[in-house]
């Protein structure tokens, strides 16, 4: 049967991709994107360029507005109420029911909350969507004080955003250093290092209790210790939302169960994004990705798959966050047992590998060096064994290496 209307349920990264992909791939049925923000948006600029505002909203459209116009994509600003897999269709919450040959959750995640008392405290703030970013750029100000509870990629950004702003900065986390899993050892610490430079207090610690005071805010940790601030933002991870997958009996564990196609429980409804977790032909669970590249390699999977067309590759997952005025990147995995080699730059490291005990790369991190990390991403993706003492030499670059 001939596939006449898709609807993507999310206007995200990767449900943007999808559209975009399926029109690339060749689909001219009705195509639209359901989302109550309107014109698809990119998330990462929100902690760094819109923070600071040298991004504006029209800097961080996915594509013009003439984009969707020219592509015969509809946007309909609205929220999913539920979905009808009997109909095959949505029910908006204005209670209007649209049918779709084709369904694609890519509805994301929202901010993970503190379960402490205090936790769900409307004042606390967090960042996933351009409406928190507008909050948070109109109560960063010079001298002000922010407490930022978790210092991974979102938290590590906004405090850097902040603290160019002006702002007093206590970044808080009960990991020292953090970003281990994602950069390895000795990156970890120089990045965590470049906070202190910046003026930023680092607090080792796991927050109790946040309570709201006259002047702001109050923490209690869980050695005792009080902090007062301005304002608190939380920046612990996500949750995925699956509730509309859930309530229409999707299968789900920690996000909507898909297979290698992307294709949830129910063969007619497609999942992507953060909300998508791999279920393998064995039974076993992938981790959710979520990061910028995995919502666009899932959207393009799933736009082949639907319109039954080979699936792309993808290699090595690829993830990069900005901090400081500088680039970091990572590929692939840099965990588990095995060597890791450094490359450094004096007496800073500059990049680290993490190898296998045959000495196939797994994973590897740079600060500054895209070059390092594309060539890594070769190694990686084909198997290539690459002698520890080339990697550690600065003088060599990596990308001969990948030959």
């Amino acid at each position: 049967m001939s596939i006449e209307s898709i609807l993507v349920i999310g206007g995200g990264l990767a449900g943007f991709t999808v559209a975009q992909n399926l029109r690339a791939r060749g689909y001219a049925g009705a195509l639209g994107i359901i989302d109550p923000a309107g014109i698809p948006y990119d998330r990462p600029p929100l902690s760094k360029a819109y923070l600071l505002g040298q991004k504006d909203t029209a800097g961080i459209a996915l594509a013009p507005a003439e984009w969707y116009a020219e592509h015969r994509v509809e946007l309909i600003r609205s929220t999913v109420r539920k979905l009808d897999t009997e109909y095959l269709g949505v029910e908006l919450a204005d209670g209007r029911r649209v049918h779709a040959d084709r369904l694609v959750l890519a509805t994301g995640g929202s901010p993970r909350p503190l379960p402490i008392p205090g936790g769900d405290l409307e004042t606390v703030l967090a960042l996933r969507n351009k409406e928190d970013a507008d909050v948070l750029r109109e109560k960063i100000t010079p001298g002000m004080r922010l407490v930022i509870v978790g210092a991974g990629l979102i938290g590590a950004e906004v405090a850097s955003s902040a603290r160019t702003l002006g702002a007093e900065v206590t970044l808080i986390d009960p990991v020292a250093p953090p970003l281990v899993p994602a950069v390895g050892q000795a990156l970890a610490r120089r990045l965590h290092a470049m906070h202190l430079d910046a003026g930023i207090t680092l607090v080792h610690g796991t927050p109790v209790d946040i309570s709201k005071t006259t002047h702001g805010h109050s923490l209690i940790l869980d050695d005792g210790r009080s902090i007062d601030c301005d304002e608190v933002l939380v920046g612990i991870g996500i949750v995925p939302n699956t509730a509309l997958a859930q309530a229409a009996g999707l299968e789900t564990e920690n996000g909507v169960l898909v297979d290698e196609n992307q294709r949830t429980s129910n063969p007619l409804i497609y999942a992507v994004g953060d909300m998508a977790r791999t279920r393998n032909p064995d039974g076993s669970l992938e981790r959710r990705g979520e990061h910028w590249e995995y919502a666009m390699n899932t959207g393009a999977t799933a736009a082949a798959a639907i319109l039954e067309q080979e699936l792309p590759v993808h290699g090595a997952s690829w993830f990069w966050s900005d901090r400081h005025g500088t680039h970091v990147e990572g590929v692939g995995d840099m965990n588990g047992v095995g060597a890791t080699v450094l490359r450094l730059a004096g007496e800073d490291p500059i990049a680290a590998f993490h190898l296998a005990e045959d000495g196939r790369m797994l994973g590897a991190a740079s600060i500054d060096g895209g070059l390092t990390i594309r060539a890594a991403r070769r190694i990686i993706d084909r198997g290539i064994i690459v002698p520890p003492e080339s990697l550690a030499d600065p003088g060599i670059a990596l990308k001969k290496l990948a030959r």
